[in-house]
């Protein structure tokens, strides 16, 4: 029996053409700290170094970029962690397009500020990304405003897609791809692509213990609520929607496995992405490296780490190079 995926092949390959113009193509980078530790290549792939410091510029370019010229003329609105509703307003931006961003009140300062610096009307509702959500909803209804979901659309996830057609064609023998798995936007598109090019390959989702949302909805085979709690990898925070359409069907028939990190460990991976790579990423961004570097995942030939988002509080960053493993102003 063939599946049938509410996104396709083709549907990423456009999407690449699309967003040509917006987001940069990114180089994958042989990391020789991580091949020694692991034994195979691991190679790093820099989309934190995407405009706006975070891949989300790919899913929210391909959205923008689909929308009608109704729907863009009445405007956006979305609900973020921070990084998508940023890179809505940079994509949108380029085409004159007005965006209102709902954000929850466990979004680190830093990115609210970032997401408003780029053109944004920023709402501050609730205290999780669900709350955020039923605001920006509520918002485009009342004021006619297009909804863009940060993950679960088939635009966006064709256009995170871009980043699997990416590696399959710089690393075709590429064994293991570590992604971070939040909305599952990203995982959902990359592990699409690749498999599309490639079926063998191993595509593994890497959380948070605390309040990994997917995870929790895969292991019980529907879409599950779980408390949103503050972590490390803040951008990994929020559910995926009791209603999901999109996202959680094609992590559960693409993904090979989910694995989930305490805060010990992803500051274990920011350090290590400081210290031996030279690359200030943000905690979601460090899940992968940090998979590895515990041995939690082992890959079996060439490997591929994601990294996602750069924007990381920089007075966290410090507490957490010089030693913490958590959130040291709230005691995790």
């Amino acid at each position: 029996m063939v599946l049938k995926l509410p996104v396709s092949l083709p549907m990423v390959e456009a999407a690449r053409s699309r967003i040509a113009k917006i987001a940069i193509e990114t180089p994958l980078l042989l990391s020789e700290s991580l091949s020694a530790r692991c034994g195979n290549r691991v190679y790093l792939k820099p989309d934190h170094r995407q405009p706006g410091g975070a891949f989300k510029l790919r899913g929210a370019a391909n959205a923008v970029l689909s929308l009608s010229r109704d729907q863009a003329s009445r405007g956006v609105v979305t609900a973020s962690t921070g990084n998508h509703g940023r890179a809505l307003a940079l994509a949108a931006s380029c085409q004159g397009i007005p965006v209102t961003v709902c954000l929850s009140e466990l979004v680190p300062q830093n990115k609210v500020d970032a997401v408003r610096d780029s053109g944004a009307r920023v709402v501050i509702v609730g205290k999780s990304q669900d709350d955020a959500e039923a605001e920006a909803i509520r918002l485009g209804e009342m004021e006619r405003l297009h909804y863009v979901p940060p993950f679960d659309a088939p635009e966006v996830v064709a256009g995170q897609g871009t980043i699997g057609l990416e590696i399959a064609d710089d690393l075709p023998d590429v064994d293991t791809v570590l992604v971070p798995l939040s909305g599952g936007g990203l995982a959902a598109g990359v592990a699409l692509a690749l498999k599309a090019r490639s079926p063998r390959v191993r595509v593994i989702g890497i959380s948070m213990r605390r309040g990994a949302a997917m995870q929790a909805s895969l292991a019980a085979r529907h879409p599950v609520q779980v408390e949103e709690m503050p972590t490390l990898a803040d951008s990994l925070g929020g559910g995926i929607g009791p209603a999901n359409r999109v996202t959680f069907g094609l992590c559960q028939a693409l993904l090979d496995d989910v694995v989930l990190l305490d805060e010990a460990e992803i500051a274990q991976g920011i350090r290590h992405a400081y210290a031996s790579e030279r690359e200030i990423i943000e905690g979601a961004a460090a899940v992968g490296i940090a998979a590895l570097i515990t041995g939690i995942v082992q890959p079996r030939g060439p490997a591929v780490v994601l990294l996602t988002g750069r924007n990381i509080d920089m007075t966290l960053h410090r507490a957490v190079i010089n030693g913490a493993d958590g959130l040291p102003e709230r005691g995790l």
